[in-house]
């Protein structure tokens, strides 16, 4: 593995090693705030508006909608430029290495699914399916570097690009499934943006300020158009150019430069705002509602049985490869940790519902659905590596 793939691994594991740990404590002191120490206060000011219009521009939006509408396109950004770096020189670069992240992915994003269906179909809660498909990095990562070095490097890649797999999946959801009514005139405006990125990449054009400059232009059509304007972001990250054996190409220096900023201040931010969460007086009652079950048994066991049962199979029948450092059980350990969610699964209950006692009590889930995986996770690979 050349110099340049190990120092890109490497910011990429640290920096999301340490935002884990970041985002559990801010999720615990939002939690505090919201029920003991200021209440609704707190809630209200996540959804106080900002009106930054302009001229013919109209961009009004509450705190909390410029978050997850604005401040979250740069953490999409990065995740495609994770992507792109992983199909050029990573371990999606070829058949061989990305068949087993692969296709355990998507059994753990097809198993949660079909769990939760199953609670919800035909029900008012059934669009939620995809809140237990999703799994954070961030805290995945960070839950894995507690057992330090006994850990393989090779399982630390493989639960990577599963990671990054399944943030892919979950883009292609959000774009496919969770996109509100379009208005074609201001989608075909924000592909034709794109359409002129890939152009400039094509004809070798190397100015990064051109490309976000257009990447805004492009996020604000999108933001218009009803299809959600996250997806701008891996838009962008796959028009930048991208040049395997040169240290200096803008995309690996923009990808460089997004780690810290994404890690240790948007992400935070996100947590704060998105873990308002009034814990409800029929707690119990809100947990064992259809879509509370889907998420909690979709996180916690659909993403154990599915990303286990599909790398078994694929290995068994010959068209992946278990790597020489891993076993089956450091394998389910590190399937049970994919069932930490948070992120991505509260990110896409914002976009499924539009109930607040519904969204609420789907993100309490997803906190204590994420807290069993980690402990599971924790207790297998404990195990593992005795």
């Amino acid at each position: 593995m050349s110099k340049f793939k190990i120092d890109l691994f490497k910011d990429f594991f640290e920096s999301e090693k340490s935002s884990g740990y970041i985002l559990v404590v801010l999720t615990v002191i939002s939690l505090l705030l919201t029920n003991i120490l200021i209440g609704y206060n707190y809630i209200n000011f996540w959804h106080n508006y900002i009106d930054l219009s302009f001229w013919n521009v109209q961009l009004k939006y509450s705190i909390e909608h410029w978050i997850n509408d604005g401040l979250m396109v740069i953490f999409f950004l990065l995740v495609g430029l994770e992507i792109e770096r992983e199909i050029y020189v990573g371990e999606l670069s070829s058949l061989k290495k990305s068949s087993l992240p692969a296709i355990a992915a998507i059994g753990g994003m097809l198993v949660p699914a079909l769990i939760h269906f199953g609670f919800n179909n035909n029900t008012p809660t059934q669009s939620g399916f995809g809140i237990p498909m999703a799994t954070d990095i961030a805290f995945t990562l960070g839950v894995l570097s507690l057992l330090g070095n006994k850990i393989p490097v090779s399982l630390k890649i493989f639960l990577t690009a599963l990671a990054i797999i399944d943030d892919l999946g979950a883009i292609l959801i959000i774009a496919f499934f969770y996109t509100s009514d379009l208005s074609f005139n201001y989608l075909i405006a924000s592909l034709s943006v794109f359409a002129g990125l890939l152009i400039l990449n094509r004809l070798r054009f190397n100015k990064l300020s051109v490309y976000l400059l257009l990447g805004v232009l492009m996020w604000y059509f999108m933001l218009k158009s009803g299809v959600h304007a996250t997806i701008s972001g891996v838009l962008l990250a796959f028009a930048i150019p991208f040049h395997k054996n040169d240290d200096e190409n803008i995309s690996y220096k923009l990808q460089h430069f997004l780690h810290k900023p994404v890690a240790f201040v948007i992400l935070p931010i996100f947590a704060l705002a998105n873990t308002a969460i009034m814990i409800p007086t029929n707690v119990i009652d809100s947990i064992f509602s259809n879509n509370s079950l889907g998420i909690l048994f979709g996180l916690s066991l659909g993403k154990l049985i599915g990303i286990f049962l599909f790398s078994f199979i694929a290995v068994k029948i010959g068209i992946a490869i278990l790597p020489k450092e891993l076993n089956w059980k450091l394998i389910a350990g590190a399937a049970s940790l994919a069932g930490i969610g948070f992120t991505m699964s509260i990110f896409i209950t914002n976009l499924a519902f539009t109930d607040l006692e519904i969204i609420s009590s789907s993100k309490l889930t997803i906190i204590i659905a994420s807290l069993i995986s980690a402990v599971s996770g924790l207790m297998i690979l404990k195990s593992a590596t005795k």
